[in-house]
This record gives C-alpha cells, sequence and structure tokens, in this order.
C-alpha cells in the first residue's frame, strides 16, 4: 500500500470512529477527512461536528441525506417488498450504499487516496462499505482499523478513550453502551446482554416504540396514498419520502408497531443476535403488500416473490451496486407502474392491520366476476371443468401407469 497522506472517515461521533480518528492520526500519520451523513438519527449529527473540531480537523462534511436516503434507497427496496430471512427489514443495510458512495465522491473533491469505516472484522458492514466503494472507485485504498489494531473489544476502547480525552456519550460508569446504529427507517440495537440469545431485551433498551401492552386500547387508523408503488400521502396529506419514514415512525411507534428481535446469518459466515425498531417499515411493507395484491397480475405477483430473497439478500451482502441488483431494481420498478391507489390501515397494540385498500384506476379486482352472488353469466362455471381436467392430466396418466 502506497503512502497515504489523506483518508476520508465515515464519522458517527460515537465511541469507535472517535477513537478510529485519533488512531488514524497517530498510526497513519495522515490528514483525515470526516463524513457524517445525516439519515435521520438527528441528535448525532452537530456532536460530530463538535467533537472532529476538537480533535483538529479542517475538513468537516456533514449531509443531510435523509430525502435521497428515502427517495433513492429505502422506497426503491420497499418496491420489492424486502424481506431478510423472513424478518429483517435491512435498516443498517441499505443505508450502506448511499455512505459508501459519498465516501467516494468526497474522497475525489479532496484528493483523498484512501477512504476508513468504523465496522469491525465480525461484521457485515466492512463488505457492504468496501464492496461499495470498490465498484465505484477501483483503485480506493481501505482503512478498517479493526482489522489492523488490538483494541478488540468495546472495553480497550472505551479504556483508549479515556486515555486521550475523547468523550463517549451513554457510557453507564464502566459499563459498555450498545453498539447501535439509527437512520429514518430504523434503529438497531447490539452488544451487552444481547449477546446471549435467551435474555430479554430490557425495556428501557427501546426508543422509539411503546411497547404493546402499554399501547393505547383503540386502534388508530390511517390512510396511505400511493402512485407508482411509492408511498406519496398519508391521510391524504401530500409527503415527501423522508416525511414519510418520520410520520410513520411517530404514528406506528406510539402503537408499539416495530420491534424485533432477531438471531440472523450474517455474511462472513456467524450467527449474530440483534434487536430492531422499524415502525415505519413495518407498516410500509404490509401496506405494500395490499395495494399491489389489488392491482398486480398473479404471474407477476408470484414472480416477484420468488425473486425477492435473492434481491434481500444482495442487499444484506453489500452488492446495491452490482449489475444484478441493478438488474433487479429494473425489473421491479417496471412492475409498479399500475401499482396505484390506496391502502386504509388500523394500527392496534403491535399489529398492522389492513382494512381497505382501492385503486380507481388499476384495480384488477372484478367484483362482477368475484362475486358469490349471480354474476349475470360474467364467468361461465362450466369452464372450470375442462381446465382442471387439463391441469390434471399428468397425473391422471401416471396414476393409471401405475395401476397397470
Amino acid at each position: 500500500m502506497s503512502k497515504i497522506n489523506k483518508v476520508v472517515l465515515a464519522y458517527s461521533g460515537g465511541l469507535d470512529t472517535s477513537v478510529i480518528l485519533k488512531w488514524l492520526q497517530d498510526v497513519y500519520d495522515c490528514e483525515v477527512v470526516t463524513f457524517t451523513a445525516d439519515l435521520g438519527q438527528g441528535e448525532e449529527v452537530e456532536p460530530a461536528r463538535a467533537k472532529a473540531k476538537a480533535a483538529g480537523i479542517k475538513d468537516i462534511y456533514i449531509e443531510d441525506l435523509r430525502e435521497e436516503f428515502a427517495r433513492d434507497y429505502v422506497f426503491p427496496m420497499f418496491r420489492a417488498n424486502t424481506v431478510y430471512e423472513g424478518e429483517y427489514l435491512l435498516g443498517t443495510s441499505i443505508a450502506r450504499p448511499l455512505i459508501a458512495k459519498r465516501l467516494i465522491e468526497i474522497a475525489n473533491e479532496t484528493n483523498a487516496t484512501a477512504i476508513s469505516h468504523g465496522a469491525t472484522g465480525k461484521g457485515n458492514d466492512q463488505v457492504r462499505f468496501e464492496l461499495g466503494a470498490y465498484a465505484l472507485r477501483p483503485d480506493i485504498q481501505v482503512i478498517a482499523p479493526w482489522r489492523e489494531w488490538d483494541l478488540n473489544s468495546r472495553q480497550s476502547l472505551l479504556d483508549y478513550a479515556e486515555k486521550h480525552g475523547i468523550a463517549v456519550e451513554m457510557k453507564k460508569g464502566k459499563t459498555s453502551p450498545y453498539s447501535m446504529d439509527a437512520n429514518l427507517l430504523h434503529i438497531s440495537y447490539e452488544g451487552r446482554i444481547l449477546e446471549n440469545p435467551w435474555t430479554e431485551p430490557e425495556e428501557d433498551m427501546w426508543r422509539w416504540t411503546v411497547s404493546p401492552e402499554a399501547a393505547p386500547d383503540v386502534g388508530t387508523y390511517i390512510e396511505l396514498t400511493y402512485q407508482q408503488g411509492d408511498i406519496v400521502a398519508i391521510n391524504d396529506v401530500v409527503c415527501s419520502p423522508a416525511t414519510v419514514l418520520e410520520q410513520l415512525n411517530k404514528i406506528a411507534g406510539a402503537n408499539g408497531i416495530g420491534r424485533l428481535d432477531l438471531v440472523e446469518n450474517r455474511y462472513v459466515g456467524m450467527k449474530s443476535r440483534g434487536c430492531y425498531e422499524t415502525p415505519a417499515g413495518t407498516v410500509m411493507l404490509k401496506a405494500h403488500r395490499a395495494i399491489e395484491s389489488l392491482t398486480l397480475d398473479r404471474e407477476v405477483a408470484h414472480l416477484k416473490d420468488e425473486l425477492m430473497p435473492r434481491y434481500a439478500s444482495l442487499i444484506y451482502n453489500g452488492y446495491w451496486w452490482s449489475p444484478e441488483r441493478t438488474l433487479l431494481q429494473t425489473m421491479i420498478d417496471a412492475s409498479q407502474a399500475h401499482v396505484n391507489g390506496r391502502v386504509r390501515l388500523k394500527l392496534y397494540k403491535g399489529n398492522v392491520i389492513v382494512v381497505g385498500r382501492e385503486s380507481s384506476t388499476d384495480s384488477l379486482f372484478d367484483e362482477s366476476i368475484a362475486t358469490f352472488e349471480d354474476d349475470g353469466g360474467a364467468y361461465n362455471q362450466k369452464d372450470a371443468e375442462g381446465f382442471i381436467k387439463l391441469n390434471a392430466l399428468r397425473m391422471r396418466i401416471a396414476a393409471a401407469k401405475r395401476t397397470l
């Protein structure tokens, strides 16, 4: 690796990246540019600026990427009804390609030859950041401190921070804080007692949702308006993509919706236990499937369901910028041309209940055919006899042959 004079660090201002900033200055003797993406984590942004300034950083990039994140990453993912391993809504995974893109763009703007991140050598994020970076700039150098240094526990990071006068928020005595990641789509928790998959999470860990037991005893009704597969209004109030996430997080979180306790299979091969809060995403998934049930052709819907696990794995494993993900996205987006209409939902004590769906222009539901009443000849029930016999032909032949 050639001499590194300048490196762009993905910097949250939290424990890991605050230690990394100082470590890069000392070990690599290079100029550090910090980049903090505001993806909806809110309170983390300005403390990151202050801490970077205190560390002597001249080039500090703090950017509000909430709308880009929601519009160009979260919404396209939900058009595919994306779920990893049946449960996880990919809140951390989907943020990484945008961060990787901006790291490379800032490296190009500042003539930096390297980027750095705080992902550990055990996790998925190192793969996501680096696959994205290499896809966008093949010659970039990557510094991954967790794969180089000997600070191999969160306690050693806390000790390093104390030694060098680095402030650490949420420190409870000498107890390590949760490893957390937040954006508009979700907030995740790992570490501490969660490392034992038998241990129930502490109630005060959760930040965005009330417990279902504490949720209101009366359901909350909301209506979502869709255009080409994306939510464009809540209760007839037009919303930007980021506003959709913000509003649904509040409404759903107040009704105890969006908690998940999961043991997942990481790309590097190990199993990991994490907890997630995804109030808006939980509502969006249910509602999108509801409007698609009305407007998508049967075989198109089934094909999307068959391809979704592959699409989810591509995002989870860090292949957002791959040609295969782009190809799948083109097909998914084309399927959404007629996904227009409204969905009415009841939110009640952790449950998202679809109570209505309509599409005045694109509904494929024909009441005159589906009715159990007299359909006036719209559907000839005698046609079903030949349909069934033709579909049974191969089984009838096999059964007949075996009885000979």
